[in-house]
């Protein structure tokens, strides 16, 4: 299911879990394969190919923008590329777009090229966004995979809570890889790009009838500790490099932490500062 006003509240407790790079070891090689080098290739960047795919790593793994929106992220990039090593045109109207559209989608997208379409900059986005996406469906299926105990993790949780996916990630992917993986039994419902922010879906979860205080948000980037704490729920990190360590802990000790009201305080706090003591390393 994917239509939050037809989602049905089944228990007290809720899991939302991120996609790529929480539930999906899928960050890294979208972003090594597709994402940089579409790129390139889309605004012809090929002279500074090395420097350039370097520093969209950094932006979009490796730092505290880790797992920033798609478009917010090539706004970042394109802005510096722009400014370092040639002149991008109409790059402002991506910048204004990513900053202040509601959704950040290829549909959205597309009514932004018709309010603008003129725009070198947001039409070449919307034709770099669809290349990324065929990209990820030609990527070895071997190499598309979930983290080691996300299953299981997902499964204990299912069982007294209900979870949903809450990811900036493009729908079709993230159906297909969950459902490849035999992970869409463990879910009950699917929050991605096209549904709007990651805030904006848990908030609508919480209209559903969940308690804050109930409901763990579970991911690996700054932007899902954002969106549980603008939401007033509890983050549960899953660490960069540390993927299925954290998932042990969530098998047997935060879940529980949760059901026993002690998430909160000590705990919780210590998650926070593990989580961005990882992301500046």
């Amino acid at each position: 299911m994917s239509n939050i006003t037809e989602f049905v509240k089944k228990h007290d407790y809720l899991i939302c879990v991120d996609s790529d790079g929480c539930a999906m070891d899928t960050m890294d090689i979208k972003h090594f394969n597709c994402f940089g080098p579409c790129m390139v290739d889309e605004w012809d960047l090929s002279a500074w190919r090395d420097e350039i795919l370097s520093r969209w790593n950094d932006i979009n793994l490796y730092t505290t923008t880790r797992g920033i929106n798609r478009f917010k992220g090539l706004a970042i990039a394109l802005s510096e590329i722009s400014k370092k090593y040639r002149p991008i045109e109409d790059v402002d109207d991506l910048v204004e777009w990513a900053e202040n559209a509601s959704e950040l989608s290829n549909g959205a997208l597309e009514r932004a090229i018709e309010e603008k379409p003129q725009s070198r900059a947001l039409r070449k986005a919307l034709a770099w966004s669809a290349a990324v996406n065929k990209a990820i469906t030609q990527l070895p299926e071997e190499e598309v995979r979930p983290f080691p105990l996300a299953r299981e993790a997902l499964a204990f949780a299912h069982e007294r809570a209900d979870v949903a996916i809450v990811s900036s990630a493009n729908l079709g992917a993230v159906l297909e890889e969950w459902e490849k993986h035999d992970l869409l039994g463990h879910t009950d419902i699917v929050l991605a790009q096209n549904a709007g922010s990651k805030a904006a879906c848990i908030a609508a979860l919480l209209e559903k009838g969940y308690r804050p205080d109930h409901v763990l948000m579970c991911g690996d980037a700054p932007g899902d500790l954002a969106a549980a704490q603008k939401n007033g729920v509890y983050f549960f990190p899953i660490l960069v490099r540390q993927e299925r360590e954290s998932w042990r802990e969530f098998i047997d000790t935060a879940f529980d932490q949760l059901l026993s009201g002690k998430y909160g305080g000590t705990y919780q706090e210590a998650k926070e500062q593990a989580f961005l003591a990882n992301l500046n390393q």
